[in-house]
């Protein structure tokens, strides 16, 4: 029946010959696949894939068969010029990674060099991620209508390295935007210890996304690890997790950001004293008291505007 609606849904549209189809697939729950996807699985003459196995057994559960080309992380260079060679003689190759958008912390990177080096098309279809789907759960602002968050960052995977881990994470402390970590279970707790030193900053955690016994959560990082020692089965599946902005701070005792300091300013210039600095505590995400100081200051060396 799924294949008959991505017949349906999918099958006007044009899906040329000597292309590669970089196509996400479900990061845990079999139903997130688009029908976009099941119809070019289907079409494909050839399916690229990290692990023979598991696309197979994906595959089986779709009701499909192909013939399968292993591509991973380590031959991803040499598979790639048989994939061109397929290209070149006119196939329709489809390239998925375990699960997930391909060549995002998944081999597909230099899948998609060869490719467009030989001078063959490639067609990205969009869909499950672990990245998206917990961004979209975090409840963050990144940078829309206006803030000064500045969007989000994504990092993948840590050093494993201790040293390498915490100089990573000593970067992150004075960056002002999100970021997007991955982790395998194995090493989470590790990550969790050396995140601590961020203290209060939030955390969006999510572990088993899409999965029965998913779980998301936001807290402190001080907090992370005491989280998830709290229970066995937290240390078990998969992590994406989403370091919050960095606060916004005062940059020196007395002082605010220049940007800070304008928006306060504009807003006197208009509004009663009192008015103008709750809004640029919204606006700005600055300490009242900081801006309250810097009101009456402003008002002082400029009696004549309004109060």
């Amino acid at each position: 029946m799924a294949l008959s609606a991505a017949q349906e849904a999918a099958g006007h549209q044009h899906y040329p010959e000597g292309s590669l189809y970089v196509v996400a697939t479900p990061i845990g729950n079999l139903a997130d696949i688009s029908l976009r996807a099941l119809h070019v699985l289907q079409r494909a003459d050839a399916i690229a894939c990290e692990d023979t196995r598991h696309t197979a057994g994906m595959l089986a559960q779709y009701g499909l068969h192909k013939p399968l080309l292993a591509v991973h992380q380590h031959n991803e260079a040499e598979a790639a010029q048989t994939v061109v060679a397929r290209l070149l003689a006119n196939e329709r190759v489809v390239y998925v990674s375990d699960a997930g958008t391909p060549a995002i912390s998944d081999p597909g990177a230099r899948l998609v060099q060869a490719v467009r080096a030989a001078g063959c098309r490639v067609v990205p279809l969009p869909g499950p991620s672990s990245v998206t789907t917990l961004l979209c759960a975090a409840g963050l602002d990144a940078g829309l209508h206006g803030t000064s968050a500045g969007g989000f960052g994504f990092l993948g995977f840590l050093p494993s390295k201790a040293a390498e881990r915490e100089r990573a994470i000593a970067a992150l402390a004075n960056e002002p935007r999100a970021w997007v970590l991955l982790e395998a279970p194995h090493r989470m707790l590790e990550l969790a210890k050396a995140l601590a030193v961020l203290g209060q900053r939030r955390v969006s955690v999510g572990r088993e996304l899409t999965k029965q016994f998913e779980e998301i959560d936001t807290l402190a990082c001080a907090d992370l690890s005491a989280w998830l020692l709290a229970s066995p089965q937290r240390l078990k599946g998969e992590f994406a997790l989403v370091l919050h902005p960095q606060p916004a701070t005062v940059t020196e005792e007395g002082t605010l950001p220049a940007q800070a300091e304008q928006t306060l300013h504009l807003l006197l210039a208009e509004l009663p004293l009192k008015t103008a600095v709750r809004l640029a505590t919204d606006i700005t995400q600055q300490p009242k008291n900081s801006l309250y100081q810097a009101a009456l200051a402003w008002k002082t060396a400029n009696p004549r505007d309004r109060d």
